[in-house]
């Protein structure tokens, strides 16, 4: 089983054998052919009797921005854990830069960064001294080590708690500086597993402003995540993924065509009884938030579903709050796709080594 902290045992890897860790500016060699960082094909893994992923296919163009999204057990965590070396494929081929993860992994892990769930940090260490730690671990020279250290404390808005222990910082300060960490030696390909859970709205905008730079400088990142937000935000692309397959693919507006247009939103009033109101919506495509107290259905009659909902609501003796029309969201696709609402996902117990 893969320790949740993966990033460290991805690390104490580097740096062994001959090929060791080199810098970005001779890591740029090895280019993916026809423009692809990373190509998965057919990818299968199992767990005893439990398959997590049963033949997945899908590519990364270099410089973009990829999102898996699924439920929690949905086979995104196991997808990277592959991906960074960390778990053999029971069958398939997943390839780096053009490089087999299988066959040339150690070739794979010198030109890829990745940031775990949690955060991979010494906390007796200052925030310096972890990067300087990984920046050894890599081979970097002295002053290359100086040099990036500088740069990703300025980067990650760190510098003026860079000689304080780790433990007295924030989660957001862990979350930027474990991502800092991971970038010593400016890989060309990153992985974030769930980058931004926990982070409260500030830290999270910070993250998300970091990795559109890392884009822009044309960083490749693949990304797993169930904020629907982020993903919107950042991806290119995005990989719906359920029980191991994928069942989705495209643009954040891709995707949401896919489902209908505009959805008629009714909050019921918390004088009236919730479970009540979904009998009475019941409709093909009906989307419930218990914790907003909102029934959401595709719009098909306009104006005239709108009165019929409504007079149905009142026969029932239930009293309405506020009524929308909307576009449909990332979220909408989410539970319409998986059966799952977001929340739910990230309210489920995680399965086996999955997230």
């Amino acid at each position: 089983m893969v320790s949740a902290d993966f990033g460290i045992s991805l690390l104490s890897t580097h740096g062994t054998g001959k090929q060791g860790m080199v810098h970005h500016n001779r890591l740029i060699e090895n280019q993916a052919p026809a423009g692809n960082a990373i190509v998965v094909k057919g990818l299968i893994k199992s767990f005893k009797r439990l398959k997590v992923l049963d033949g997945i296919d899908f590519v990364v163009k270099q410089g973009t921005v990829l999102a898996l999204l699924g439920p929690n057990g949905a086979g995104k965590t196991t997808t990277v854990h592959i991906l960074g070396t960390l778990l053999l494929p029971d069958g398939g081929k997943a390839l780096i830069n053009g490089l087999d993860v299988v066959k040339e992994a150690n070739r794979v892990r010198s030109l890829i960064g990745l940031t775990g769930q949690y955060a991979a940090l010494d906390e007796y260490l200052t925030g310096t001294e972890n990067l300087h730690m990984i920046g050894r671990l890599y081979r970097l020279s002295h002053r290359d080590i100086k040099r990036r250290t500088r740069e990703l404390l300025e980067l990650f808005d760190l510098v003026e708690a860079s000689n304080r222990a780790v433990k007295t910082y924030s989660g957001g300060m862990r979350r930027r500086l474990d991502l800092a960490v991971s970038l010593i030696a400016s890989p060309p390909i990153i992985f974030l597993d769930e980058p931004t859970t926990g982070l409260d709205p500030r830290s999270r905008l910070i993250m998300w402003n970091i990795i559109k730079q890392l884009v822009s400088s044309g960083t490749t990142i693949l990304l797993t995540t169930q904020d629907m937000d982020e993903a919107d935000n950042l991806a290119d692309r995005i990989v719906v993924i359920n029980g191991g397959k994928i069942i989705a693919e495209g643009t954040a507006d891709e995707l949401k065509q896919r489902i209908g247009s505009e959805r008629l939103e009714i909050t019921v009033s918390e004088a009236s009884n919730f479970d009540e109101a979904k009998k009475v919506v019941d409709e093909d495509g009906l989307h419930v938030d218990s914790k907003r107290r909102t029934l959401s259905v595709v719009t098909k009659g306009g104006v005239h579903q709108l009165k019929q909902v409504l007079s149905n609501l009142d026969e029932a003796g239930i009293n309405v709050e506020s009524v929308s029309f909307r576009s449909p969201t990332l979220d909408d696709v989410f539970l319409t796709l998986t059966g799952h609402t977001t929340e739910q996902s990230k309210g489920e117990t995680k399965a086996q080594q999955e997230g």
